[in-house]
């Protein structure tokens, strides 16, 4: 049985898209033309067309913006503006509400829409994390893993969302405050539990991927807030909280 004529056609558009995705790469920002002139220059059906745009968006290769046309790359962050000292009007509480409440949605959005290549991404990252010889080395690699998946989730909002979170999280004495809560037991812990969310992430689990995300943050809180009030108290309590919410295993 020959294929459809339609599949043939979609599989052509598909090639040239690629070929022509691979001959600007490096022209920044550069604007594919539209539908129209794309069907017509390759003598395929808009429709062909449109199925092999879907692809090529999906595997990272243009992004698109409504009402101005499809571009080569990866979509850009949203610059978030500052106003005023955002880490002096906030706390290490507020910060880890916020990210329980974002990142766990974020790594859910991951699992559903990552490519083949950010999951090998990831699992590069977190090696990376596990493998850094100082607390430096470990915040790079750390950051660059949770960015990642914001990357991943495909949702320009948010990661400029997660990028003012970020941003924060780099005053100094906010590091000083997370070096002084990592332990190496913890470090381990945390390599444990970056290797659950990636592998979730892999099998688009949606549902595990933010269970294991909720999960990693729980822990992170129950330390930062060990710290913060000078006792081992706060972890025990925060821990059994989350237990009793089920965000534990």
């Amino acid at each position: 049985m020959k294929p459809e004529r339609s599949t043939l056609n979609s599989s052509i558009a598909l090639e040239r898209l690629r070929q022509l995705v691979r001959e600007h790469r490096e022209d920044a920002e550069w604007q594919l033309p539209p539908e129209r002139e794309l069907a017509l220059a390759m003598g395929l059906g808009r429709r062909a067309v449109r199925r092999a745009m879907e692809v090529i968006e999906a595997e990272g290769l243009v992004w698109r913006q409504q009402g101005k046309g499809t571009f080569v790359g990866r979509r850009p962050a949203i610059q978030p503006q500052f106003f005023g000292n955002l880490a002096e009007r906030t706390n290490p509480s507020e910060v880890m509400e916020a990210r329980m409440q974002m990142e766990p949605a974020l790594a859910r959005m991951a699992a559903l829409r990552c490519s083949a290549d950010d999951i090998a991404s990831l699992e590069r990252l977190a090696q990376k994390t596990a493998t850094a010889g100082d607390d430096d080395g470990w915040e790079l690699w750390d950051s660059a893993f949770h960015r990642r998946i914001a990357e991943c989730a495909g949702n320009g909002l948010l990661l400029a969302l997660f990028d003012v979170v970020q941003r924060i999280r780099q005053e100094p004495d906010w590091r000083r405050l997370r070096a002084m809560a990592r332990t190496v037991e913890r470090r381990g812990k945390s390599f444990q539990e970056h290797e659950a969310i990636v592998s979730a992430i892999a099998r688009r689990d949606g549902a595990a991927a933010e269970r294991a995300m909720s999960q990693h943050l729980s822990a992170i809180n129950a330390n930062l807030q060990s710290i913060v009030l000078g006792n081992g108290e706060a972890a025990n309590d925060l821990t059994a909280e989350a237990e009793t919410r089920g965000e534990v295993a």
